[in-house]
């Protein structure tokens, strides 16, 4: 069986970003890629200082060169299962049957991006149906806009996209009623209501056209937002023994994480996450700081390790 001073779950940004860090300090890394990355269906990364607008395929890419050219290794596959020995390492179940050994394990294998149940959404996802004004908001800047309300945070959506553009309309759909504030705040910056739960979407060739009611009446519409529910991919952590816990904003429930401490440690020793796995809004530069910064961490926890071992064998103890 393979051993490795780090095992890390997941090839993306925060995986990559990490795993680096960590081969730079010379230490054995092993990523194991899915090749499932959140935004794939993307056409640019965006708000990545220096890598503005590079295809997700390409920024990945170059991440998996730059870490075999110190020296990591990345395979394609999906983790089964891990669990703790007795010694303190984890021992990782990949598919096909391979098992791996690591002293420490980082697990970065972001979230899904559970889309409101409507007919055509999963198609447009990441092009014109879109959730994050810092995303793809320049993308849509002046285009006729709609706001899919289904929780209390659809009117912090409908002001973020107003920024961008004038023609934003605030479909009721399936949210809860308004505040007065928020009617009033609506209404002095122009954006219109429209009643009645939408079933669908319009697409003529390959772009979003229009949103169309339960009614039957299409209103025109170049974008839809909507707002997801954001759930962590913890599955191997659980069999470790992290599980992921719901995460609220606007006093609604929006999704799920895994609990981390600023370092990205978690509760179980020697187990450390990065990304939108314990960070459901991170974006690509941030998930790949988090990466970095947890790795840097591993490396001082592998260190103090090594010491305690050198101290114990030059005195003849077990470490």
């Amino acid at each position: 069986m393979s051993e490795y001073d780090v095992v890390v779950i997941g090839g993306g940004a925060a995986g990559l970003s990490g795993a680096v860090a960590l081969a730079r300090s010379r230490r054995t890394v092993l990523v194991v890629d899915a090749g499932q990355p959140r935004n794939a269906p993307a056409s640019g990364v965006h708000n990545y200082l220096g890598r503005e607008g590079a295809r997700p395929a390409d920024l990945l890419a170059d991440g998996r060169a730059e870490l075999v050219g110190y020296g990591g290794e990345v395979v394609h596959g999906v983790v089964t299962a891990a669990r703790r020995e007795d010694d303190g390492t984890v021992r990782v179940s990949l598919d096909g049957d391979r098992e791996v050994s690591a002293r420490r394990l980082l697990v970065t294998t972001g979230l899904v991006d559970e889309l409101p149940d409507l007919p055509g959404l999963a198609e447009r996802w990441g092009r014109d149906v879109l959730h994050c004004p810092f995303c793809h908001g320049w993308e849509v800047r002046d285009q006729a806009v709609g706001i899919l309300a289904t929780g209390p945070n659809a009117v912090h959506q409908a002001l973020l996209f107003r920024q961008l553009s004038q023609d934003v309309v605030f479909f009721r759909h399936t949210g809860p009623g308004l505040a007065p504030e928020q009617a009033e705040q609506l209404a002095a910056l122009g954006v219109r209501m429209v009643d009645g739960e939408v079933t669908g979407v319009e697409v003529t060739g390959d772009r979003l056209t229009g949103v169309r009611l339960v009614t039957g009446e299409v209103v025109p519409r170049a974008a839809l937002v909507v707002a997801p529910r954001f759930t962590a991919r913890a599955g191997v952590l659980e069999s470790l023994g992290v599980s992921a816990v719901d995460q609220e904003m606007g006093g609604s429930v929006v999704g799920s994480a895994v609990p981390a401490d600023p370092t990205g440690a978690t509760s179980v020793p020697g187990v450390w996450v990065a990304g939108n796995v314990s960070d459901l809004s991170a974006q690509v530069v941030v998930s790949a700081a988090a990466g970095m910064r947890a790795g840097a961490m591993i490396n001082a926890d592998l260190v103090a390790e090594d010491a305690r071992r050198a101290v114990a064998a030059q005195r003849g103890v077990a470490a």
